[in-house]
C-alpha cells in the first residue's frame, strides 16, 4: 500500500460496520473505548487527556479502511488526578478485555505518554510506539522498542523539539516525521498524511 493509500481506501471502504463507544469498568473504573475490529494488524490509539475515545476519529476511519484493527481508548473521569502508571494499567486492562495479546500502541500528546509508560512497563505487550506529538517527560525508550514520531512544526503544546530530543536519546530506534505548518491537532487536519506514514512505517500492504 506504499504511496497508494487512496486506492486502498477506494477498494476497502464500507467493509467495516459502524462501531459504538463502549465502557469497560474494572474495579469501578469507567474506561471508554471503541474497537474497530478487523483481521488486519492491530493498533491501539490513545486520545489526549480531555478527549474521550471518540478523539482521533478521522485518522482511525482511514486506518480501518486500509485494513487495520484499531482500538481507541479514552481516559477515565478525572484523569488529570490519576497517575500515569494507573492510566497505563487502564489501557492494559482494556486490551486484555478485548483479547489483544501484543500490539503497536500510540497516542496523541498525553495519550502517547501513557503509551510510552505501558511500553516500558510491559514490553512484551507492545511491538512499537506511535507518538502523535511528544510530551517533554522523563520516560526512556523501552529496550529495542521502535518508535515512530509524527508531529507538527507549529505545535505549541507538544513542540517538535520534544520529538527531536527523544530521537537524540535513542537515534537507532526513534524515527521522526514533521508536517511543515501543522499545529497540535494535525491528526485531524492532516489525517490522510498521518495515516499514510503509519501504514508505510508498519509496512502494511
Amino acid at each position: 500500500a506504499r504511496g497508494n493509500l487512496g486506492v486502498n481506501l477506494h477498494h476497502r471502504r464500507g467493509q467495516h460496520p459502524v462501531t459504538q463507544l463502549e465502557t469497560f469498568e474494572p474495579d469501578g473504573r469507567a474506561i471508554p473505548y471503541v474497537d474497530h475490529q478487523s483481521d488486519g494488524p492491530v493498533l491501539v490509539l490513545l486520545s489526549e487527556r480531555g478527549a474521550d475515545a471518540g478523539g482521533l476519529g478521522t485518522l482511525t476511519s482511514i486506518l480501518v479502511d486500509v485494513g487495520f484493527r484499531v482500538v481507541r481508548i479514552g481516559f477515565r473521569a478525572a484523569a488529570d488526578e490519576v497517575a500515569v502508571d494507573d492510566l497505563a494499567q487502564d489501557v492494559l486492562d482494556v486490551i486484555e478485555h478485548v483479547g489483544i495479546g501484543d500490539t503497536w500502541m500510540g497516542g496523541h500528546a498525553s495519550g502517547g505518554t501513557v503509551a510510552r509508560t505501558l511500553a516500558l512497563a510491559h514490553p512484551d505487550r507492545v511491538n512499537g510506539v506511535l507518538l502523535l506529538g511528544v510530551e517533554d517527560v522523563q520516560i526512556p525508550v523501552a529496550h529495542n522498542m521502535p518508535v515512530l514520531v509524527v508531529q507538527g512544526s507549529e505545535d505549541e503544546t507538544t513542540p517538535p523539539a520534544n520529538g527531536l530530543k527523544l530521537q537524540d536519546s535513542a537515534p537507532g530506534l526513534v524515527s521522526v516525521t514533521t508536517f511543515d505548518g501543522a499545529g497540535h491537532f494535525f491528526p485531524a487536519t492532516h489525517a490522510g498524511q498521518t495515516a499514510e506514514i503509519i501504514e508505510e512505517y508498519l509496512d502494511w500492504d
